[in-house]
């Protein structure tokens, strides 16, 4: 039987297939959803796919899905953003993803990020380290930077709010990569903090583990390790104090 971090990858292997066999083809159907954020046909082919993998290989699990909502119940739950960037994936802007991530009792145990159109991949387990590599191929373990201060950081961010901005502002550099790849960018080393303002679980659940594995720290804004915050805050830990202080106002 394949263990769970080999069940992720499958499943992201089947979103792959799906999505850039979509990705800047005439005619992707795209609908609004209520919350004003773009839908594809695509990012419902994907979580299908998903979803029929997991039902033959982990059939007794829960799963949770931004497009298809929660199925089933139990410790074991996965949740599954199909596209993670929709809204660049419809203006043809390489920078999306499928993000898989497993639970078992509360706790996040994996989670894997599959970017295809930017060929690669990242993927933790707990307690095994984070990786990242091409599409396929073998990963290289990663690992947070050791910048020490906020004003020698780089800092990235998905939406740009008052407190975002504060610690932009304090920081040596900052971009705004957004959704997924900020976050990713901190547990390569290449950036020291990603910041989410607003976030659902399914957006964030698989980057918690492959941060800390990699050395760093996730939290909400607040400073709470939680993937149902509604933020979320990665860092390479050693200025993670000094930017939860300036995100409460401290």
């Amino acid at each position: 039987m394949a263990g769970d971090l080999e069940v992720a990858l499958l499943a992201a292997g089947a979103a792959d297939q799906v999505t850039l066999g979509a990705f800047r083809r005439p005619g992707l159907g795209v609908a609004t959803k209520e919350d004003l954020t773009p839908v594809t046909d695509a990012d419902r082919g994907a979580e299908a796919a998903v979803r029929h993998l997991l039902a033959r290989q982990r059939p007794g699990d829960a799963v949770v899905g931004e497009e298809m909502g929660a199925e089933g119940q139990g410790t074991r739950r996965w949740f599954v953003d199909p596209i993670d960037g929709t809204a660049n994936f419809v203006r043809g802007i390489p920078v999306w993803a499928t993000l898989v991530g497993l639970e078992v009792g509360g706790e996040m145990q994996l989670g894997v990020v599959s970017a295809p159109a930017l060929g690669r991949r990242w993927w933790a387990q707990r307690g095994s380290g984070a990786f990242a590599g091409p599409l396929g191929g073998p990963g290289e373990r990663v690992q947070v930077s050791a910048t020490s201060s906020l004003a020698a950081s780089q800092v990235s961010w998905g939406e740009l709010t008052a407190s975002v901005i504060e610690v932009a502002r304090r920081a040596k550099r900052c971009r705004g990569f957004g959704d997924f790849w900020s976050h990713v960018l901190v547990a390569e080393g290449a950036c020291e903090v990603g910041l989410d303002p607003v976030v659902s679980v399914w957006d964030i659940a698989p980057l918690q583990v492959i941060v800390e594995e990699a050395g760093g720290k996730f939290t909400d804004f607040s400073g709470q390790a939680r993937v149902d915050g509604g933020s979320a805050v990665s860092s390479n830990g050693l200025v993670h104090d000094e930017v939860i202080a300036l995100l409460s106002g401290r």
